[in-house]
């Protein structure tokens, strides 16, 4: 129930563009290369991924890796509800639902167009946009 309502949330606000699939043993939602096929390893551009693992779900924003403003926008809505957030680099890790504030996901995951989403990247790879 948990992966399938993150999953839910993810698909009811992903920018068109991006396609959902299933990569390193979880549910991604990507770039295609027919979109961008200029990847530093040949795979798909990966926006957001899903997994549940051993001891708790993780969902993997790169999009709030690559900018700053969306983890501050990130850890204030935890902050909101008085949550406390487990996060790496782009790892959102959280043990049920109720430890995620949810509502806060969606803006997140629609905040990045394709197009936008691509020149992030490649500022972040040293290309010219």
């Amino acid at each position: 129930m948990v992966i399938a309502t993150v999953r839910d949330e993810v698909n009811r606000h992903l920018p068109q563009g991006f396609v959902e699939g299933m990569g390193h043993g979880m549910i991604v939602w990507s770039v295609p290369l027919a979109r961008y096929p200029d990847t530093y390893n040949q795979q798909p551009l990966d926006y957001l991924a899903l997994a549940a693992q051993k001891n708790n779900y993780a969902l993997y924003l790169t999009c709030v890796y690559m900018n700053r403003d969306q983890e501050m926008l990130l850890r204030a809505a935890y902050a909101d509800v008085g949550l406390k957030i487990d996060m790496g680099k782009s790892c959102l890790r959280f043990k049920s639902l109720a430890k995620l504030p949810l509502a806060a996901i969606g803006p997140i995951v629609a905040a990045w167009s394709v197009d936008d989403f691509t020149a992030m990247y490649e500022q972040s790879r040293g290309s010219s946009c």
